[in-house]
């Protein structure tokens, strides 16, 4: 598989506080590269439509002169949230897009919850594709993409060449989804991005995310490369069954004793030997 790795910013981040870096963006560019990623994903803990013109100025000259290139940003701290203000992005999607292009990425993240959405974001999709830009959506809990028949079914009724989702096999697992086998080949004509997060699924876990289909469920974060959470082989089978061709990002923030580079390199060294 010739698919650019790719590291979420994320790993600057704790895990329920996402707002403030603990690296900077040349910081965690350069852990990237180091740990052996292709590429970067973006989000508002570093850049965002919140940022100063100045400094999107800046780290797109920046990451441009090192060549280290954006996956996909995620613009603002309310769809990193998934909270009731993340569909915002879809009535004033103009600024998103801006920052996408600054960056030079072709995947802008989007939040969707209710079905009011569904105008919103065909008309947001409908501005993007005119720069050559599509909205995606990541599997996630408290959405309209908790499980693969809801998938399939908003994406359906969206029904935009430019707009996809983001597999993700962690949040269809707590939402008690299969995330190997026909889900590929349901998810394929929409599928833009692969994220990347190990857990196992205890009541007693040290998080614990509620759901819309089988409320909350509890789990402990692992690191990628450690067994006993998501079968990573069996995914990574799929992906070159059905041929896919886009980023694979590791979405994970560091875990608790380790550094964001020993966390990174880990996960990296771990990834491209099932990518080879």
């Amino acid at each position: 598989m010739n698919n650019p790795l790719s590291l979420s910013v994320r790993i600057a981040e704790g895990f329920l506080s996402k707002e403030e870096a603990i690296l900077s963006l040349e910081d965690v560019a350069q852990l990237s590269k180091e740990a052996g990623y292709d590429a970067l994903c973006m989000r508002a803990s570093q850049i965002g439509v919140q940022s100063p013109r100045s400094e999107v100025t800046a780290a797109s000259q920046w990451l441009r002169s090192e060549d280290i290139p954006v996956t996909m940003v995620t613009g603002d701290f309310d769809i990193v949230y998934n909270n009731e203000n993340g569909p915002g992005c879809l009535h004033r999607i103009t600024p998103y897009l801006d920052l996408a292009q600054h960056l030079g990425c072709q995947l802008i993240r989007v939040a969707i919850k209710t079905h009011d959405d569904i105008t919103p974001v065909q008309k947001a999709a409908d501005e993007a594709l005119e720069r050559g830009i599509s909205l995606v959506h990541q599997c996630h809990t408290l959405s309209l993409f908790e499980t693969v028949e809801s998938c399939v079914e908003t994406a359906q009724r969206i029904d935009r060449k430019n707009f996809g989702i983001i597999y993700e096999p962690a949040n269809l697992e707590i939402c008690g989804q299969p995330y190997v086998g026909e889900v590929f080949d349901r998810l394929l004509p929409w599928l833009k991005n692969v994220y990347l997060q190990n857990q196992i699924l205890k009541e007693d876990g040290a998080v614990t995310l509620n759901t819309w289909c089988r409320g909350p469920i509890g789990f402990d974060l692992i690191p990628v490369h450690a067994p006993g959470g998501i079968d990573f082989p069996a995914v990574f089978e799929e992906l070159q069954r059905v041929g896919y061709q886009g980023p694979i990002t590791v979405h994970q923030s560091a875990q608790p004793g380790a550094s964001p580079l020993q966390t990174a390199m880990q996960s990296a060294q771990y990834l491209r030997t099932l990518m080879s």
